[in-house]
């Protein structure tokens, strides 16, 4: 059996096309995240792609205890086949199952006794995505370290942090109307 191939791309989760840019640091677990996410069709419809370019960045946070695992094998999940659908729909088996991948009180609960491989194979199961092979690809640190440094580097701390062409824009919440954000986007 021969290991991990090391020639992949990790396909940016990028959708759209259009000249405003719509950043959304998300963590995949995170419950503001995760309804967050769940506007990303809606957006990309209402606004259309042809105006809009909407970007998917990680924003890894520690209390989120299997944060760093999952945030790479969703980028691993976008080297196979599909690219960036492939990674969306692991994000949206992540979303729906977001209790199995998390801990009682960010400290505590079953999850204490899951490895990263028991997390990958949930993953697995529930995007039907072999992902473990592509997760090993040691080259894979280099897209999670350019997340995270991008993250710093544009002063986001939480998660969901919202950026229009390039600025941070406090104002957007996650519990916001994809109406609601239109007007902070196309303002």
């Amino acid at each position: 059996m021969s290991g991990p191939s090391t020639s992949y791309r990790v396909d940016p989760l990028v959708w759209g096309h259009g000249p405003r840019v719509f950043e959304m640091f998300v963590e995949p677990t995170c419950p503001f995240s995760v309804r967050a996410l769940g506007k990303l069709d809606a957006l990309l419809r209402q606004a259309g792609e042809d105006r809009i370019t909407i970007k998917i960045r990680f924003q890894s946070q520690p209390w989120h205890m299997f944060s760093g695992v999952i945030i790479r094998a969703i980028l691993a999940a976008s080297t196979l086949e599909g690219g960036r659908e492939t990674a969306r729909r692991v994000m949206g088996a992540v979303a729906a199952h977001r209790e199995e991948f998390e801990f009682t009180n960010h400290c505590a609960g079953p999850n204490m006794d899951a490895t990263p491989n028991d997390i990958i194979r949930r993953m697995e199961r529930y995007s039907g995505v072999a992902l473990a092979q592509a997760f090993a690809v040691p080259d894979l640190q280099s897209a999670v370290k350019w997340h995270s440094r991008y993250a710093r580097q544009n002063g986001i701390h939480v998660s969901p942090t919202f950026m229009v062409d390039g600025l941070i824009d406090p104002a957007i919440s996650s519990g916001d109307t994809v109406e609601a954000w239109m007007e902070r986007i196309f303002a």
